[in-house]
């Protein structure tokens, strides 16, 4: 069945005139792992090193919530050896290509997954969280989705089992360390609000840490003009609580940062999601780690 539906695509890239240029061969004699979102690539890549070759998907600094395969992806994903994907609504697309005999991870069942009535998330119009999907931003859960990677890779490659085991403990270690960080940051601030003047992908990692958290647009909304009402609402609580920085997402315009660190004379700060990376930070080799310490230090400044 899996072959079957490679050739179709196959059919299908040739009736349509695809006109692309060839791309490098696959390296036949390593894994082939395939992932839609750049967390998965990065785990991945901690936990197989150069013994397997991987391929993101979606490109570095594209939007990844309106992505839709190509016939060419749909063939790399078919003919892959283990196939990693998000799981959530904004994926739909990849259920209707996963096959029983394609090895399937899907980091969302890696975890357990927040309700839409979680306490400590307040969306600056309505006060209703919304599902995130973003499970990866706490690193808690970045150890389980990568621990899952893991026994996959002993499955499918037994002769580097050892080698992929050894790898994880070394990458849990430094998530276990991360996580020390981010809680002794907030202990020694004693303060646990934070203000995201742009939407809110962040919801797993603030109930990791306890953090009530402020924002204009909930998860990953594709609103990008506040209304008054949402403006208002956050320089108030900006004033109110004293909040020293207020927080904008990666790929941000920070408009509503810019309004409201000019009404209140506050900072602002990036943080990460991490679903995507510029094209530059790819090419430089940005990792997951990377940009959580990013966030590490943003979280220290915007506490105060």
């Amino acid at each position: 069945m899996k072959r079957l539906i490679a050739i179709l695509l196959c059919l299908c890239l040739m009736l349509c005139g695809c006109t692309a240029q060839p791309e490098k061969p696959h390296d036949e004699t390593k894994l082939q792992i395939v992932c839609t979102s750049f967390p998965a690539y990065d785990f991945a890549r901690e936990i197989a090193g150069d013994r397997a070759e991987l391929t993101l998907l979606i490109k570095p600094g594209s939007e990844v919530h309106s992505y839709e395969p190509t016939p060419k992806d749909m063939i790399r994903i078919q003919e892959s050896d283990l196939f990693i994907c998000n799981g959530g609504e904004s994926e739909q697309w990849a259920k209707t290509l996963i096959t029983p005999e394609l090895n399937t991870i899907y980091m969302m069942g890696c975890v357990d997954t927040v309700e839409e009535s979680a306490d400590g998330i307040y969306n600056a119009e309505d006060g209703e969280p919304e599902l995130d999907e973003h499970v990866w931003t706490s690193p808690l859960n970045a150890i389980k989705i990568s621990e899952e990677i893991c026994n996959a890779l002993c499955k499918l490659d037994t002769d580097n089992a050892e080698a992929y085991k050894t790898n994880f403990t070394a990458y849990k270690a430094q998530l276990m360390a991360l996580d020390r960080k981010f809680r002794q940051v907030i202990k020694n601030s004693g303060k646990h609000t934070l203000v995201f003047a742009d939407r809110f992908p962040m919801r797993y990692f603030a109930l990791e840490y306890g953090l009530d958290c402020y924002a204009a647009f909930p998860g990953c909304s594709s609103e990008t003009e506040p209304s008054a009402k949402t403006v208002a609402y956050l320089i108030d609580r900006v004033r109110e609580d004293k909040i020293p920085a207020v927080l904008y997402m990666e790929f941000s315009n920070q408009k509503m940062a810019d309004v409201i660190c000019e009404d209140t004379g506050c900072k602002k700060l990036p943080f990460y999601s991490a679903h995507s990376v510029s094209a530059e930070q790819f090419e430089q080799g940005v990792s997951y780690l990377d940009l959580m310490r990013i966030n590490l230090n943003s979280l220290k400044e915007a506490l105060g």
